[in-house]
């Protein structure tokens, strides 16, 4: 069996992108971020340029950027998967081929808006746009699986021919369905070659660990990288009884951080690294805005009741 370009396994965080108070990139706290993130035991790759950290709001030259400084930052220390967020193929390969430039390891691939109005009725698009940056940009590549009744996510048969295509590596799973996860997994080990699945059922981790995932790609991760990594190695010892233990703290703060509005999940997660004293302010771009201190306190009380702010505190 042919080996993979890229092993993705265990826990893989999506960072937070720290902004000045003026709403350029703070890299002096992105370092410190990321360097937390890297030095968490069990972490063996971290996602940049994500939803986490607000890629949408960030220009083509700020997120090779925040590549470059990832990089320089975290070394050789772990693995770098850089966001790829656009519309077109031709802009998704270039995005890929600054990523490779700039010295991350490989590329989550999100699914362009467009597929919204029906790519499972026309395979060959997706096809076709994966297979485009493959060839064009040579660097192994995560797929980013949405819901498929959100109309941008892959039926498990256009996986499966995702799959076909070499730089394929991994797919991320956020199907946000338990019956279509365990599909989706049970297709893709059948599959010629490993392809890595990695959950991103960040508000329900210990379901899709035990269900045999390769790991997890997570926001949250932001914030407890090391539960997830503990919790994953847990459960991959057969020690179900402390991945319990820890998915019960993991579910208390995944209802703050993924409370309604779900647009917000990220930017409480900020202010968690701010309460936590791991982020000096919590400052986002716009459309987001700040969270209401009800929100706030939601937070608080969830880090209180898992212990985390009492451990930050006796760290201080």
């Amino acid at each position: 069996m042919p080996e993979l370009k890229l092993k993705l396994k265990g826990a893989i965080p999506a960072n937070l992108m720290p902004f000045k108070s003026d709403l350029s990139i703070d890299e002096v706290e992105y370092r410190r971020h990321m360097r937390w993130l890297a030095d968490v035991p069990g972490v063996g790759a971290i996602v940049c340029n994500g939803h986490a950290a607000e890629v949408a709001s960030l220009t083509e030259d700020e997120q090779r950027r925040a590549i470059a400084v990832a990089r320089d930052e975290i070394g050789s220390k772990v693995k770098l998967v850089a966001g790829v967020f656009t519309d077109g193929t031709a802009h998704a390969v270039r995005l890929a081929r600054n990523a490779k430039a700039e010295g991350a390891d490989g590329v989550l691939v999100f699914p362009p808006s467009l597929f919204m109005s029906g790519a499972n009725l026309r395979p060959e698009m997706a096809y076709r746009h994966f297979a485009s940056i493959a060839s064009e940009a040579d660097i192994p590549i995560v797929i980013f699986q949405y819901p498929v009744a959100s109309g941008w996510g892959y039926s498990t048969e256009i996986l499966l021919k995702l799959a076909e295509i070499e730089n394929i590596v991994a797919v991320k799973d956020w199907s946000q369905d338990i019956v279509s996860f365990e599909r989706n997994m049970r297709a893709l080990r059948s599959a010629p070659r490993p392809i890595a699945v990695l959950s991103s059922f960040s508000a329900s981790l210990y379901a899709t660990f035990a269900l045999g995932a390769d790991g997890a790609i997570s926001g949250m991760g932001s914030v407890v990288a090391d539960w997830q990594a503990q919790m994953f190695d847990a459960v991959q010892r057969g020690d179900m009884k402390t991945a319990s233990a820890l998915n019960d703290k993991h579910f208390i703060l995944s209802q703050a951080f993924y409370a309604p509005p779900f647009l917000d999940m990220h930017n409480r997660m900020k202010e968690a690294l701010v309460m936590l004293g791991r982020l000096d302010r919590a400052v986002v771009r716009q459309p987001l805005e700040k969270i209401p201190s009800a929100d706030m306190e939601q937070v608080r009380t969830a880090l209180s009741k898992t212990g985390l702010l009492q451990v930050s505190k006796a760290l201080a």
